[in-house]
């Protein structure tokens, strides 16, 4: 039986830019996509300076020199699967529907966190978090590690004060157990109120230092030695967890090709097979890296 391609395709946009996913938090920058593969924005230079009873004339006359934000978009695919015919006729249950859904909740997370893992800065660009001793909960990491802390947000607020970044559409993303440690620092009446912001519909667990607060499994890993890593790579025993805090306006996110692939009733395979594939990407949208910081874990004795 085929499938309706164009449903599953928009599926598979709105669920990865819903409104309650941190991705719906950052520029859409899907109309600067050239040809599907790369995204071009230009960024804005030095703005103009400004003299106060200006007396030399004729003044100095200067050009603003932009700079062109070039990124190339990712190729996510799942393997093809196949469905037997026997399995859509004799089951009691619709194999094709749950097989598809299931690729298509795959597919989010791999583009998800592939697109979080570009959002993530240097080391240069980070804080460490500051709390008494915790467990370190990243794979294979071993010891002790700093807790994360109200504290630490309040730290990130100033960070983003002093880079005049705008107080509406400041974000932050932690992992559960960072969550975990944040809830633990906060008193009775601070968690009311934490909580008291929450806007779950739309994936805010709480408000905090002028920051809305959200939470997933897992967010992001650096070395030792201060450079993010992929999830998909070995776990190492001194590998510190890190949440990431972000500005709107100070990430893109950029959407290419869609497309759902179906062979019916292959001769080969004897049953129907299926796969999808997307394009996506994103990266910081400033030079100065202004309004996008790392909260990285510091080791504790």
């Amino acid at each position: 039986m085929a499938i309706q391609k164009e449903i599953w395709m928009n599926s598979i946009v709105e669920g990865l830019f819903a409104d309650n996913t941190f991705l719906s938090k950052a520029f859409n920058a899907d109309e600067f996509v050239n040809q599907g593969k790369t995204v071009h924005i230009q960024n804005a230079g030095v703005a103009s300076k400004v003299e106060k009873n200006r007396t030399q004339f004729p003044a100095t006359v200067k050009q603003r020199t932009d700079i062109d934000l070039t990124f190339n978009l990712d190729n996510y695919s799942t393997d093809p699967i196949k469905i037997d015919l026997a399995e859509t006729v004799e089951l009691s249950y619709n194999k094709r529907e749950s097989v598809l859904k299931q690729d298509k909740t795959v597919l989010h997370e791999a583009i998800s966190e592939g697109i979080l893992y570009e959002w993530f800065p240097a080391i240069a660009n980070a804080i460490r978090t500051t709390g008494g001793a915790v467990l370190a909960h990243t794979p294979s990491a071993t010891g002790n590690r700093k807790a994360f802390t109200k504290a630490d947000v309040k730290a990130a607020m100033t960070k983003f004060n002093k880079d005049n970044v705008p107080a509406t559409g400041r974000y932050m993303l932690i992992d559960a157990d960072m969550y975990d440690q944040l809830i633990d620092s906060l008193t009775d009446k601070e968690a009311t109120a934490f909580h008291a912001a929450a806007d779950i519909k739309n994936g805010i667990v709480g408000r905090l230092f002028s920051f809305d607060i959200m939470m997933r499994s897992r967010v992001g890993v650096y070395t030792t030695s201060g450079s993010k890593k992929l999830w998909s790579t070995t776990g190492a025993a001194t590998d510190n967890a890190a949440g990431l805090a972000w500005h709107e306006d100070s990430v893109c996110r950029a959407l290419g090709e869609v497309i759902a692939r179906e062979a019916l009733n292959d001769p080969t395979y004897y049953g129907d097979i299926y796969s999808f594939e997307v394009r996506a990407g994103g990266r910081a949208m400033r030079n100065d890296v202004k309004g996008l910081l790392a909260i990285v874990q510091d080791a504790a004795a």
